[in-house]
């Protein structure tokens, strides 16, 4: 089954997509959160074209595990979402995956304007494959 990854941000969203395996994620693209419909349309567009099968939202938590605004506006997308796409949306632990994912390419030496193109895009990438390696298909 194929996965598709979410990292919402206030700003922009970023997509991930699974192999065919359900083994690997990949980064996809990144997109305006604003405006929110169009937005969900988009991730429908998505999920239709490329045959997903479930989609796994990163969820923002505080590091003590408490959850803030930030998750209630995650969830308010979720919610959006739901009344466009009909496969199983689940929630993902996305602490620290925008950081990790901005240390990665600072590190692979990425213009601030590359990082910035692509830092929503790896964060989701990198929520989806922390979600695959705790669920791995049989």
């Amino acid at each position: 089954m194929k996965l598709l990854g979410i990292d919402c941000g206030s700003r922009r969203i970023g997509l991930a997509v699974s192999d065919d395996t359900g083994t690997l994620a990949l980064p996809l693209e990144q997109l305006d959160a604003e405006p929110r419909a169009k937005a969900c349309e988009h991730v429908a567009a998505v999920v239709k074209e490329r045959g997903i099968g479930r989609i796994v939202v990163g969820l923002p938590r505080n590091m003590d595990g408490s959850y803030g605004p930030a998750a209630r506006d995650v969830r308010e997308f979720i919610a959006a979402l739901r009344t466009v796409v009909a496969v199983e949306i689940v929630e993902w632990d996305e602490r620290l995956s925008t950081a990790a994912a901005e240390r990665a390419m600072v590190e692979a030496d990425y213009s601030r304007k590359r990082r910035r193109a692509q830092r929503d895009a790896l964060a989701a990438q990198m929520i989806l494959q922390n979600y695959l390696d705790a669920h791995p298909e049989p």
